[in-house]
């Protein structure tokens, strides 16, 4: 793996406190509280501002707020769900932490769909109890969510934002820590090109890695860019073998690929139901949810009977909602499934299960900080321990918006001193930005929903041959598919170590949780341009 990435030397530089890469609920937050008591925050992203994952997140953002529920409550169903490996002390921050937080942000002006009482309509997805989701526009939570934060960032001069910007590596700096960033700029004007932004913090809010799969639900900026300059930088990266497929994406066929239709799991939570070539309701007895189980479960459901049944796809049935219930709670899946040819108010939607959310990333503590002085990460980038080997459905907006106001909040306490750069003397590569789509390939079929040490072995073999191909033209391409590479490597090789099936990750060869072995996570290193693995303790800090 390339130790830093190839580019071009910087041709400007400039300076800001804080710079926080991704403009997703994890970056616009800490960036908006962050610059209550800082001189100068800068926002990095790769898109325009509004771009990125949040925007695509449909069911909602759950916390305790309906009568009845508790944290307590929240905790537990979250406990179940990442199957042995959360960090309880995380997850209770994120309870606790969370009605305030979403209540933060009714305040900044985002506006959840109401009941006729006029209260928050909560409604339940998988792996909950309670009916706790909060939601926007039926199904387009995460729109109204960016809307409202853009909107607060826009009126906030002491943010500036780099729009069309892909950030290719940390600085180092005296003493081990970071000094700031280099980042390519894709636009017109006088930050054209490679520059430097020297600062005393960086945040890392740069979404999943959903890219390196053939077929996603995220956008085409999520290549693990975060991930991988964290692991050229030294930083360690936890529990990448946990990777959700949601289980609901709509199947579009076999030769499809990319960014794939999303149908949330709030439809299910309304009264959908899974079903396959017979109609016989599948889910039935495989959980005391049945369709509302937690993701992996039903993942897993999913992939046995393709298996049995021969077929591509199984379907999702809730003709029984009618054209009203259709246009008012999901006019956005509707309007998609339309544009598709499907019309789910008449007919069955074709679904599989396709990548979905990355439970591990950089490792970080209960405000973010990770293994390297002066790196901080939030949301998917991060794995602050609240999912542990499996995300409770709609918990990742909770995440993001809960631990970057602890981030925003130590920096505001305690500021890193601003560091010296040191001579970079890591080796600079590429990888050949022509082996994306085969890279893509070999995670999809050796590292998916289904694992076994031959297919992970078999995977290992071909995409070392695909790393070898190097580039020598630095750009965006090869930048973003050498991080590409980079994040597959470490993903599989993680999946390679883990001998035995525990929520999101299924080892066929394995079939059983082994809680006497694999109550552990696994840490991923990059030494001298070499992945390295370790395994902590369940319970350890970072």
């Amino acid at each position: 793996m390339p130790a830093r990435l190839a580019a071009p030397g910087a041709g400007w530089t400039t300076y800001a406190d804080v710079v926080v890469i991704g403009s997703g609920i994890a970056g616009l937050t800490t960036a908006l509280q962050a610059r209550e008591q800082l001189g100068s925050v800068m926002v990095v992203t790769k898109d325009i501002l509004s771009a990125g994952s949040t925007r695509w997140a449909q069911g909602g953002i759950a916390a305790a707020l309906g009568p009845g529920d508790t944290p307590g409550q929240h905790l537990a169903d979250t406990l179940v769900a990442g199957a042995g490996l959360c960090d309880e002390e995380s997850v209770r921050v994120l309870v606790t932490e969370g009605p305030d937080a979403v209540r933060e942000l009714i305040d900044l002006g985002t506006r959840f769909d109401q009941d006729a009482a006029g209260e928050l309509s909560l409604t339940r997805e998988g792996g909950h109890h309670r009916d706790r989701i909060a939601h926007a526009g039926g199904d387009a939570t995460g729109a109204e969510i960016q809307r409202a934060l853009v909107e607060a960032v826009h009126a906030a001069p002491e943010i500036e934002v780099i729009e069309h910007a892909l950030v290719i590596d940390l600085i180092p700096g005296a003493d081990g820590g970071i000094a700031g960033v280099t980042l390519h700029v894709m636009g017109e004007g006088q930050r054209d090109g490679v520059g430097a932004v020297h600062c005393r913090a960086v945040v890392l809010a740069s979404g999943g890695l959903g890219q390196v799969y053939s077929a996603t639900t995220n956008p085409s900026v999520s290549t693990g860019d975060g991930m991988a300059l964290a692991l050229r930088a030294g930083a360690v990266l936890r529990d990448l073998e946990f990777v959700q497929f949601h289980p609901t994406v709509m199947w579009l066929g076999s030769g499809s690929t990319g960014q794939q239709p999303l149908i949330s799991e709030a439809v299910r939570g309304e009264g959908a139901f899974l079903v396959d070539d017979q109609g016989r309701r599948f889910m039935q007895g495989q959980h005391e949810l049945a369709d509302l189980a937690p993701r992996d479960v039903v993942a897993k459901a999913i992939m046995r009977r393709m298996r049995e049944t021969g077929r591509s796809h199984v379907w999702l049935d809730a003709r029984h909602f009618g054209k009203e219930k259709w246009e008012v709670r999901f006019p956005t899946i509707l309007a998609t499934c339309r544009s598709h040819g499907i019309d789910p108010v008449r007919s069955l939607i074709p679904v599989a299960p396709a990548c979905h959310y990355a439970s591990g990333g950089v490792a970080t503590d209960l405000h973010g900080q990770s293994s390297i002085p002066g790196l901080f990460a939030c949301g998917e980038v991060a794995c602050s321990g609240v999912h542990g080997a499996n995300r409770l459905a709609s918990n990742s907006l909770l995440e993001g918006l809960v631990f970057s106001r602890r981030i925003a909040q130590r920096l505001r306490e305690d500021l890193p001193a601003r560091r010296e750069p040191v001579a970079d003397t890591r080796t600079p590569g590429l990888v050949d930005g022509a082996v994306r789509r085969e890279l893509q390939d070999v995670m999809t079929e050796r590292a998916g929903v289904l694992r076994s040490r031959d297919g992970l072995d078999l995977g290992d073999k071909e995409l070392g041959d695909l790393s070898q191909r190097s580039g020598d033209r630095p750009g965006v391409d090869a930048w973003e598919t050498s991080n590409l590479a980079t994040v597959a490597s470490a993903l599989l090789g993680a999946a390679r170590m883990r001998e035995e099936t525990r929520g999101s990750h299924w080892r066929e060869d394995f079939p059983d949780r082994d809680d006497q072995q694999w109550l552990r996570h696994i840490d991923v290193r990059l030494l001298d341009g070499a992945l390295t693995y370790d395994t902590s303790q369940h319970g350890a800090s970072t």
